[in-house]
């Protein structure tokens, strides 16, 4: 475990199950871990603690648009943004990164991904994986 944890992460996803590993995950990144199970709670903990990565579900909402993601992106474009999804397809990753996404990683592979990914970002690094790749040409 890192002496110097970063010091705050947002999590944001529906489901209780998901989230609690996930968090004991960040937790090995973060000095705090602060979840959230809807859109509105995101946005909120977003604007008041000014995490440096928020981890978003890409099914938070049950809309099919991401306005609630470039939402995010607008209010606080500081912050790093990692989309979890089920959705391996390239044009949902292209759409996740058009929306303000920094990295995307399948739910599939959270235990290898996550914090990988989450570490390049935070070195200013681009991600550069084929599963987490969202600055490559898609068709």
């Amino acid at each position: 475990m890192p002496e110097d944890k970063a010091n705050c992460v947002l999590l944001a996803d529906r489901h209780l199950g998901l989230t609690a590993s996930v968090r004991g995950l960040l937790e090995t990144l973060f000095g705090t871990v602060v979840m959230v199970a809807d859109a509105h709670s995101m946005q909120e903990s977003a604007r008041r603690l000014q995490p440096e990565v928020a981890v978003v579900d890409l099914s938070l909402t049950r809309e099919s648009n991401l306005d609630w993601l470039m939402e995010l992106h607008r209010s606080c474009p500081e912050i790093k943004l990692v989309v979890l999804s089920v959705h391996d397809e390239s044009a949902v990753q292209a759409a996740a990164k058009a929306a303000g996404a920094d990295g995307y990683v399948l739910k599939r592979d959270i235990a290898t991904d996550l914090l990988p990914t989450i570490d390049s970002l935070l070195a200013g690094d681009a991600v550069d994986r084929s599963r987490t790749n969202l600055r490559q040409s898609y068709r």
